[in-house]
């Protein structure tokens, strides 16, 4: 059973009838308060129950694992993009070394090109030098009735043995060589030529007229034995075209005089210019049956005036020796001319050779 509240007792009235004053406004306690204060705390009625009011436990503050995750990413980015930076730069080093180690090898290339350029210039000026030594050598014996004293087949040869070793150095080296060499050759073939066209060291008419015809260049040689046979008087070879070999006892033999000795010299002449210009006598031949017996026979009855095959050798005031010389033919007028046209065509010329 509960007891009877007390009732509330009224408020009192005023006398006057006036309206009650409001009940001045508490002070706010907030106009006091500092920033940050939170002011007292709020009071409770005396008779209020006493209640167990609730504890509330703040909520632990944790970083947002967002941002840790972003953290990692750039952190993982930036180690790769290093990474990244680091390898290129290591490439871009690599592909620098290979490049100057390509640059420098065109360099080596380009100086070897150019010295193995400039040794092969050393090596044609050193040809071209050779070359024109062989032509000064060469010139002076233009117009001598020898072809092959200048034997151009060779020249023509070694021309075009340097065109081939134009990018050899070695092989044309060599060249240098062989044309030197046959510079060589050609020069001895005129030492003593001079020489030996002024002087007859045998006192004989066969060298007189042999150093005359041949300028120096024919040699006569007396020999004991028979080197010609039994019945030649005089021969030359193919082998020794610039060689007249001469039986010593024509020097003593009463049939012969210095005329017959002149003319039969002739004879030997003319074998001299058809062992040294094969081509022109090849053709010349042809007139003559190919017999180059009867062509020497017919060239010592063209060029030497007077001359005939048969004579008579006085052996006293009544007799007289009766001498056939040569081959028992006399050319005809029109062989003789063969003959002046052959020798007109005899000779060294010049010539270009590697045009």
């Amino acid at each position: 059973m509960s007891s009877p509240t007390p009732a509330a007792e009224p408020p009192p009235s005023d006398p006057a009838g006036a309206r009650p004053a409001p009940p001045a406004a508490p002070d706010d306690p907030a106009a006091d308060r500092g920033p940050g204060d939170p002011g007292p705390a709020p009071s409770l009625p005396a008779d209020a129950p006493l209640t167990e009011a609730p504890v509330t436990v703040p909520a632990e503050r944790r970083r947002p694992r967002a941002s840790v995750v972003v953290l990692a990413v750039l952190l993982a980015v930036a180690v790769v993009a290093g990474g990244l930076g680091f390898f290129w730069v290591v490439t871009q080093l690599q592909e620098a070394r290979r490049l100057i180690g390509d640059q420098q090898q065109q360099i080596t290339d380009q100086q070897r090109r150019l010295d193995e350029q400039q040794e092969m210039i050393d090596r044609k000026e050193q040809f071209g030098t050779a070359m024109n030594d062989l032509y000064a050598t060469i010139e002076p014996l233009v117009g001598l009735p020898y072809a092959t004293i200048v034997p151009w087949y060779r020249v023509e040869d070694l021309a075009d043995r340097a065109w081939i070793h134009r990018r050899n150095p070695a092989a044309l080296d060599q060249d240098v060589v062989d044309v030197q060499r046959l510079t060589s050759e050609i020069s001895s073939r005129s030492d003593g030529v001079s020489a030996q066209a002024a002087s007859n060291a045998s006192g004989t008419a066969w060298e007189a007229t042999l150093d005359d015809l041949g300028r120096g260049w024919v040699s006569t040689v007396f020999e004991g034995a028979t080197p010609c046979g039994a019945t030649a008087l005089a021969c030359v070879s193919g082998a020794q075209p610039f060689t007249v070999h001469v039986r010593a006892d024509s020097q003593t033999d009463p049939t012969m005089t210095d005329w017959i000795r002149t003319g039969a010299a002739y004879h030997e002449y003319a074998h001299v210019l058809q062992f040294t210009n094969p081509q022109p006598t090849d053709d010349a031949l042809a007139s003559f049956g190919g017999d180059a017996e009867t062509m020497a026979d017919c060239y010592a009855l063209t060029f030497l005036d007077g001359w005939s095959l048969d004579h008579e050798v006085a052996i006293d005031a009544y007799s007289y020796y009766e001498v056939t010389v040569g081959y028992g033919y006399t050319c005809d007028a029109g062989q003789r001319q063969v003959i002046r046209d052959w020798v007109g065509q005899l000779g060294v010329t010049r010539q270009v050779v590697g045009g």
